[in-house]
């Protein structure tokens, strides 16, 4: 590993100026947008896509300028851990001590000189210091210029840890893990399938949509979006699927105002179709909050059936509603209810016929879609997040009726969360016993395993990693 010898970069100490200061050029609003989204994302925890997505409905960018903070965004924080590696060699202090607007330009600035060949290095250093001073540490302005001009003229030659002789640090510093996921990821999968996972999280997924069977069809959409999206074609498994490309806007097309598509990524789809709800049933989704599978779930039904969508966020509930309108849908009703206590007096007699427990997890199986999970959550989340889970899963299947399904889903790969916990429930709920394979519709069975386990794996099948289980109600 090479090591920096020449002298290192402070940042200059003093009272900051006015931001911008006269007579200086202003940075390109994307990028200052991006620095404020990711400046918060790190000081308040907050989640990135939403947050970006606020500061983009409330910004004046064309759809250039929108793509380019979105990948300034997604991509400082999905390669956040190999920038910090470079920018060490090269600063005095902890970054993690500098305030989070220095360290998080910092790192903007990298990420376009290191992994975005369409941005020269000179114009990155450029913008960056434009930002910082807009941003009004003027102050700090050479120090982030002498950073990022050593860093372009030298990160070539700085050598990455290898796979052969340091996995972890090879996972960790060149693939961008935190220390502890890629601790437990060499544990689970062993080093070649740990490296492949995680090159995979690193990629950017594809834009995936689901056609609204009550309003059109699959290959009726297609025709209609291809004259949008060149590059659309049918999703491998996902029956109603489509898979869009990696460029556009799919939420301000005309077909999804219209409400014949929604925004789902095909993992995601395919537990509704592991569910399999069928036409006038009466189906308990209790996290159902953003809404896409409540919404296939009712849309496979038709009119007739009834979907009951739980969520304890009045909030996030509302955007279940929303998706409701906008698709046309009339059989889903909203309940705001925190599903880990009874639901006696919401079941109807002798039960639902079908449960989904999409629980909440570690999430880390979506780090391709969602980058900043990997910095958010903790080692000790999945444990914690295990006990919720089992909660969740108990209350929900004492609703379902007797012959009735009940599916178990995560979007996380660790097995506290995912087979270890069905294990347990199994176990301290003897009336369920899991679902044999022949009773799963025949195009999921080559994502089944053994015990019929529906796996998606990010380096397997490009799609986000999902985790889902069938059980039945026997008694």
């Amino acid at each position: 590993m090479g090591t920096i010898r020449s002298r290192r970069a402070r940042p200059r100490r003093g009272r900051p100026r006015r931001p911008g200061g006269a007579g200086r050029a202003a940075p390109t609003q994307a990028r200052l947008l991006a620095l404020r989204v990711l400046e918060r994302v790190e000081r308040t925890s907050s989640y990135a896509d939403r947050l970006l997505h606020a500061q983009l409905g409330h910004s004046r960018l064309n759809a250039a300028d929108r793509a380019f903070a979105t990948d300034l965004v997604n991509g400082t924080l999905r390669w956040r851990g190999r920038l910090d590696f470079l920018l060490a060699q090269l600063v005095e202090r902890d970054l993690e001590k500098l305030e989070p607007m220095l360290t998080n330009a910092l790192r903007i600035g990298a990420y376009q000189i290191v992994c975005n060949d369409r941005v020269p290095d000179r114009a990155a250093v450029d913008q960056t210091v434009r930002s910082v001073r807009a941003a009004g540490a003027e102050h700090a302005t050479g120090f982030v210029n002498a950073v990022l001009r050593r860093l372009a003229a030298e990160h070539r030659d700085m050598r990455l840890p290898s796979l052969e002789t340091d996995p972890l640090g090879h996972l960790t510093h060149a693939l961008s893990l935190p220390a502890w996921l890629a601790d437990r990821w060499l544990e689970q999968f062993g080093p070649v399938e740990a490296i492949a996972l995680a090159e995979a999280c690193n990629r950017v997924p594809p834009l995936c949509v689901r056609a609204n069977r009550q309003r059109t069809t699959r290959d009726a959409l297609l025709t209609e979006l291809r004259t949008r999206f060149p590059g659309a074609m049918p999703c491998h498994f996902a029956g109603d699927g489509v898979v869009l490309g990696h460029r556009g806007h799919p939420g301000l097309d005309p077909a999804f105002l219209g409400g014949r598509f929604t925004v789902q990524d095909e993992a995601s789809q395919l537990v509704v179709a592991f569910l399999d709800p069928q036409p006038g049933e009466r189906v308990l989704d209790v996290c159902s909050a953003p809404g896409g599978k409540a919404t296939g779930i009712a849309e496979r039904m038709g009119p007739g059936g009834e979907v009951v969508a739980l969520d304890r966020n009045s909030r996030r509930l509302d955007l279940v509603r929303r998706h409701v309108r906008r698709l046309g849908l009339s059989d889903v009703r909203c309940i705001e209810r925190d599903a880990t206590q009874a639901l006696d007096n919401l079941t109807p007699t002798p039960g639902f016929d079908r449960v989904l427990v999409d629980a909440p997890c570690s999430g880390l199986g979506t780090l391709r879609r969602n980058p900043d999970a990997r910095w958010r959550v903790r080692p000790d989340d999945p444990a914690r997040l295990a006990e919720v889970q089992r909660t969740l899963l108990l209350s929900a299947a004492a609703a379902l009726r007797p012959g009735g399904v009940l599916v178990y889903s995560t979007c996380t790969v660790l097995p506290e969360e995912n087979e270890n916990l069905v294990r347990s429930f199994l176990a301290e709920a003897p009336g369920f016993r899991r679902a044999p394979t022949e009773e799963v519709a025949p195009e999921l069975h080559p994502l089944l395993d053994a015990e019929g386990t529906l796996r998606v794996m990010p380096h397997i099948h490009d799609g986000d990693g999902f985790f889902a289980v069938r059980m039945v109600r026997v008694s």
